[in-house]
């Protein structure tokens, strides 16, 4: 018998495992697969993380983190739009932060479940039964974790899982010369590719675009040339980097439509409670902090699901539902060729609206 299951482990589950471990619970995590592991993501986190990371433990100077303080953005045709970023924020992979935290949630007391699924979560007599490949656990609360589309979400009959979702991710690690300050996403025809320093002298290259293009061109390098290359700033990278993959990481169905924060009282954060679009480039931040609001939650009214549940849903949508509904209404000016450009005009003309859509998509430091 568990006080906490911690369905999934990237960085939400990571965080909250921690953070509750060091509130006094006792916490299982279960995940897929074995530290370290790849995953797609832009690996840019900003700034608004860092003193809470740094509190529970999180050794920066062990991280090599690469300082991010500039913007660039790029249109199809590669004209280009460039600001500072107030805050800021720093590039890690997740290779390396996962595995940093996942030492450290285990140094106070985590326990982990790894290389193993879960196959069902039942909710009775007010405890949950957790049944996996390998055992059968139980738990006061149960958090879901695990992602941004996975069989528990159609186990749960969640509304997002039955909507077909266009997007597909694509990630790469490479070295290449560029600027190590620099966050840049550069526009392509139904997608966006962004660029920014990681650890060790590499670079994460990672983009959104949509099945359509794949399937127009039969494979991804052959979508890449096609697509991507068009914008000459993409042509360059693809063409006079070093990738360190033999192939990249993807990820199918990616979905911004609105999620439920809880199901069958099943506590959701990170990517389970909702993506926030690549184009804001700010989903790592948001579920750490996410993970942070739970974590506070379950601490706060461990003998009292209803006030957890109420506190968590109040503030997850304090905090995250306003930067989604801009996020996702950001992202339909991009994309489209001729509305790229528009967009990059109309914003080149109007700095506030920027600096505005930035700021409306990161938060506060916590």
């Amino acid at each position: 018998m568990y006080d906490i299951i911690i369905i999934g482990g990237g960085l939400a589950g990571l965080v909250s495992s921690i953070q509750l471990s060091k509130g006094g619970k006792k916490v299982l995590l279960i995940e897929k697969k074995k530290y370290p592991f790849h995953r797609v993501c832009g690996e840019y986190i900003s700034n608004e993380t860092r003193p809470f990371l740094e509190s529970i433990g999180l050794d920066f100077n062990k991280l090599s983190v690469k300082e991010i303080s500039k913007f660039q953005f790029t249109s199809p045709s590669g004209r280009i739009l460039e600001t500072d970023l107030d805050l800021g924020g720093f590039g890690i992979s997740r290779y390396k932060i996962d595995l940093a935290l996942y030492q450290l949630a285990m140094s106070v007391g985590v326990e982990f479940l790894l290389e193993n699924t879960v196959e069902s979560v039942d909710f009775k007599d007010d405890k949950f039964t957790v049944e996996t490949s390998f055992a059968t656990f139980e738990s006061r609360f149960v958090i879901g974790t695990f992602g941004k589309r996975t069989k528990l979400d159609a186990t749960l009959k969640r509304d997002f899982f039955n909507k077909r979702s266009p997007y597909i991710g694509v990630k790469y690690h490479i070295k290449t010369n560029f600027p190590k300050d620099l966050i840049a996403l550069h526009n392509f025809k139904d997608g966006y590719c962004g660029i920014s320093a990681i650890e060790d002298d590499k670079y994460c290259l990672c983009y959104l675009t949509t099945r359509d293009n794949l399937r127009k061109h039969g494979t991804i390098s052959e979508m890449e040339k096609n697509i991507l290359w068009k914008n000459p700033h993409l042509h360059k990278i693809f063409t006079e980097s070093e990738f360190i993959y033999d192939k990249p990481e993807v990820i199918n169905e990616i979905s911004f439509v609105p999620k439920t924060t809880i199901e069958n009282h099943i506590l959701m954060a990170g990517d389970a409670a909702g993506l926030i679009t690549p184009l804001c480039g700010n989903g790592m931040a948001m579920a750490i902090h996410g993970a942070k609001i739970l974590s506070d939650s379950i601490l706060q009214n461990f003998t009292n699901r209803n006030l957890v549940e109420k506190t968590y849903q109040k503030n997850w949508k304090k905090h995250f539902e306003k930067r989604l509904w801009i996020g996702r209404n950001v992202q339909k000016l991009f994309g489209n060729e001729v509305v790229s450009e528009i967009a990059l005009s109309s914003l080149k003309t109007f700095k506030s609206a920027l600096r505005f859509i930035i700021k409306a998509t990161h938060g506060e430091i916590f």
